[in-house]
């Protein structure tokens, strides 16, 4: 369909909350007002529904090439466009590890036949492929990502000649994961000296502690501020990094911006007992304090997104003990849905939550019309009933691996409607599967 238009939705756009008609053309946005009486090849009747933009997730491992027994592309951005999410970039930890211009090429090939979510793909740094990162195209690829501490992969940049020429040298935004191998590997020799090989979950976020985090953050700022890089700092997960970070800069002059995840959100320490290594990420859930101080980083302005770090295991493989069970879990589906919640716990707002997951990425990543609800702009859209519960269970998941850490968890709002750059892609548990989503573009 061409045309569509959505009739009495409750927009929550650029700080305010408003009903309006939205009219979509040829995939863009071409007018929102109070009232629009034109005839569309589809209209919606959306009153009592709230339209956001959909979110974008700076964050994700699709595990697509090498690891397609976990995820791929078509199975999670499903699950991406369920659950309100529109774009997403992709990390290059896959196998082989996307360390060539040429490796990245194929995986965008894969996302144009396969994705139904529009589509980035962050390029990968290694100890020795500074000449292939230096080839990256700031107008068609969302970043660099270096690992600064070893998580799912084998990509840790180590060499400190190395990571002070990529932050030289970058020709765009640098994203990092920050935990100090150093502080880790000597935490877990400690640990294993005194527990041997019965080391638990709950000694994870001692092992990889704030100090690891901290450390390592702190050395990606300062490399930043010596050669001016454009850094953005993934998934913080402590109190003590929140001060490295710049609350009064507007956001899009800014050099230097930070990442929260949903689980460091929603989870503390003390959620290990239950949910195991359902919960192991790296890195990792930590003290509830770090948690809520994490939140506060969030709506202070020292946080400028919230994504998912979407990092699908099998069971199989989180049912091993903690040394042998990889990090990482599945997200994409129930994030939006868990912000949500938090919105209806008095925790954040709706502005907030559209602002964080939406306008804040698009300005971070200098994304190309997406990431608002403006007149011109690409029609990434999600529909919400904020009152029409949910319950997650073995049935509704649909993560490749089967799983989720918010299995059992009743959410207050549903997803009723995703539109994917015009497309209604989704709505109430069916897909529209014949348009795949778009590459994103930037304007660099």
């Amino acid at each position: 369909m061409n045309t569509i238009l959505i009739k009495a939705a409750t927009l929550v756009n650029e700080g305010k909350i408003y009903v309006a008609d939205v009219f979509i053309k040829d995939g863009l946005i071409e007018e929102i007002s109070p009232e629009i009486n034109r005839s569309a090849d589809q209209e919606i009747n959306a009153e009592g529904l709230h339209l956001l933009p959909g979110m974008i997730d700076d964050q994700v491992h699709f595990r697509e090439p090498g690891l397609t027994h976990k995820a791929d592309i078509f199975t999670e951005s499903m699950a991406a466009v369920a659950g309100g999410i529109t774009s997403f970039m992709e990390m290059p930890n896959t196998v082989p590890n996307t360390l060539t211009q040429e490796l990245l090429a194929d995986k965008y090939k894969i996302a144009s036949e396969l994705s139904l979510a529009n589509y980035s793909f962050f390029m990968g740094a290694s100890n020795d492929n500074i000449e292939e990162v230096l080839k990256t195209d700031p107008a068609k690829v969302c970043g660099i990502k270096v690992f600064m501490g070893s998580s799912t992969g084998n990509m840790l940049v180590d060499n400190e000649q190395v990571l002070d020429n990529i932050f030289r040298e970058a020709p765009i935004l640098v994203a990092t994961h920050c935990e100090d191998e150093l502080t880790i590997r000597t935490n877990m020799a400690a640990f294993k000296e005194k527990y041997g090989e019965n080391i638990t979950i709950d000694m994870h976020p001692l092992i990889r502690n704030a100090e690891a985090c901290y450390l390592s953050s702190s050395l990606a700022v300062s490399l930043a501020k010596k050669h001016n890089t454009r850094l953005h700092i993934l998934h913080i997960s402590t109190a003590k990094e929140i001060a490295l970070f710049d609350a009064v800069t507007p956001l899009a002059a800014k050099r230097i911006t930070a990442e929260a995840c949903v689980h460091h959100l929603w989870f503390s320490d003390q959620d290990y007992a239950e949910k195991g290594n359902l919960i192991k990420w790296n890195p990792a859930v930590k003290t509830a304090a770090d948690r809520d101080a994490i939140l506060k980083g969030v709506l202070d302005g020292h946080i400028d997104v919230i994504a998912t770090d979407h990092a699908p295991h099998t069971s199989e493989e989180k049912a091993q003990s903690y040394l042998k069970a990889p990090a990482g879990g599945p997200l994409v589906q129930h994030a939006l849905s868990a912000l949500l919640e938090m919105y209806h716990q008095g925790k954040i707002s709706l502005e907030q939550i559209v602002e964080k997951t939406a306008h804040n990425v698009a300005t971070c990543f200098q994304i190309d019309r997406r990431g608002y609800i403006r007149e011109g702009y690409w029609a990434d859209l999600v529909l919400v009933a904020l009152n029409d519960p949910v319950k997650v269970t073995k049935a509704n998941i649909l993560y490749k691996c089967g799983w989720s850490p918010f299995e059992g968890q009743t959410f207050k709002a549903d997803i009723t409607h995703t539109f994917i750059s015009g497309n209604l892609a989704y709505h109430k548990g069916k897909f529209m599967t014949n348009k795949t989503g778009q590459r994103l573009a930037f304007n660099r």
